[in-house]
Order: structure tokens, then sequence, then C-alpha cells
């Protein structure tokens, strides 16, 4: 049986990206990227035992609170992990090395609540750039043919923009 999960976005920062807070019975953080303040305020407004925090990439506007959240409560950060299944703080959690934006590009893939957490990896009708440090289009387009192998159902929520779904996203974006 797969427990109730309560999800909040907080757009934070000049580029709007998208923090995710997650919770069962405990809390984690995804991309924490600034606007610390806001982010501590719905842990605190809504009692959140907040448990972890989870990075999807090191780029400034994924990761700008992180500093100051750790100062509100120093948790575990996942950050730089090995492909494979972990159960970080009640969630069954499958890391799946996505590079291509980045060199360190994560995704977490919740399969229980047939979610993924990308980053900047794929946008809504779109892919993260590839010409910043560490980018590289061939590497992109790797974890591009190694994500099309999951669920067509599940759905995707990136680092900016709306949630869709990977069928969408095969079907309609050009870069799969």
């Amino acid at each position: 049986m797969v427990m109730h999960m309560n999800m909040k976005i907080i757009k934070t920062g000049e580029l709007e990206e998208n923090c995710y807070i997650i919770t069962l019975d405990k809390t984690i953080i995804i991309d924490p990227g600034s606007d610390a303040d806001k982010i501590i305020d719905v842990i605190l407004k809504d009692n959140l035992n907040l448990d972890s925090i989870l990075i999807t990439h090191h780029h400034f506007d994924h990761i700008g609170a992180l500093k100051d959240i750790l100062k509100y409560k120093n948790v575990k950060v996942y950050e730089y992990l090995d492909e494979g299944n972990y159960n970080i703080s009640g969630f069954n959690i499958e890391v799946i090395k996505t590079d291509g934006h980045t060199s360190d590009s994560l995704t977490y893939y919740f399969k229980d609540y047939n979610m993924m957490f990308v980053g900047d990896f794929i946008f809504k009708g779109s892919v993260g750039r590839w010409d910043l440090d560490t980018g590289s289009y061939d590497a992109l387009m790797k974890s591009i043919d190694k994500i099309k192998t999951y669920d067509k159902n599940t759905i995707i929520y990136p680092g900016h923009g709306d949630a869709t779904t990977l069928a969408e996203e095969i079907n309609s974006n050009m870069f799969f």
C-alpha cells in the first residue's frame, strides 16, 4: 500500500525555479533555489518534519537557499549520488544520472508515485541548455534515451515551468 504524499511547489528567485517540498511522515526539499525564508515559512506553517534535501544539479538557481536552510535545520543533503535505489526519508527513490545540462545532473524517480524530479534536464516541450560548463548535447541525448524506457504515464516535474508527462514529451518534444 502506498501512503498518501503531500507536495508543495514554491517558485523561487528571478528565474522562478521550482522548489519542491514533499512529505510522507518526513519532509524532503528538492532544489532549494533561493528565497530561503519562503521555504522555511512553509516548513514552519505546515509544521513539517524536514529530514533531507535532494539536489538535482548545482547551478545557483537550484542551490541558492541551501546554506540558509541548513542553518535553520542541519539535515542530510543528497547530491553526487551513484545511480541506484535508495530509501530517503521514507521514500523509495531511484537515482538516475541524466548528464547533459550538467555533468552532475540527477533525476529522482519516485516509482511508488510515478513521479520524476528532473531539474533542468527536461522541460515541458524542451530540454535544458547544454552549452554551459560541463554541459553536453551528446550526453543529453543519451540521458533522454535512458528516460524514454520508463513508464510513459510518469509525471515529470522540471526545475522551471509546468509539469508534464513522459508520454507527452515523447509525442511532442522534438528532442525526444
